[in-house]
């Protein structure tokens, strides 16, 4: 059984950084992408970042050169560090993975851990 735990969140003033970490209690076999998703008050749920196997990301628009996700596949851990937060990065972030067999794919998501920039 795998679980995804974040850490991570918490309260932050505009402007600051968080970093927000994830790590599988189990393992992933032939695991495809980690990576986050967010939902923030009133709004649907929304991919914030993806880091595929070889090393190639995708981010959304609206974090596109403020946070970087990594992962460190020995420890089966992916990261998301958030610079130059503003109020519209508040919302709760969910870890997330796939893992791909000849059976299909599976997803993983965490409980979530919620970050709040506020003044």
């Amino acid at each position: 059984q795998v679980q995804l735990v974040e850490s991570g969140g918490g309260l932050v003033q505009p402007g600051g950084s968080l970093r927000l970490s994830c790590v599988s209690s189990g393992i992933i076999f032939s695991i495809n992408r980690m990576g986050w998703f967010r939902q923030a008050p009133g709004k649907q749920r929304e991919l914030v970042a993806v880091a595929f196997n070889g090393g190639s990301t995708n981010y959304a628009d609206s974090v596109k050169g403020r946070f970087t996700i990594s992962r460190d596949n020995a420890k089966n851990a992916v990261y998301l560090q958030m610079n130059s937060l503003n109020a519209e990065d508040t919302a709760v972030y969910y870890c997330y993975a796939r893992g791909v067999t000849h059976r299909g794919a599976t997803d993983y998501w965490g409980k979530g851990t919620l970050v709040t920039v506020s003044s």
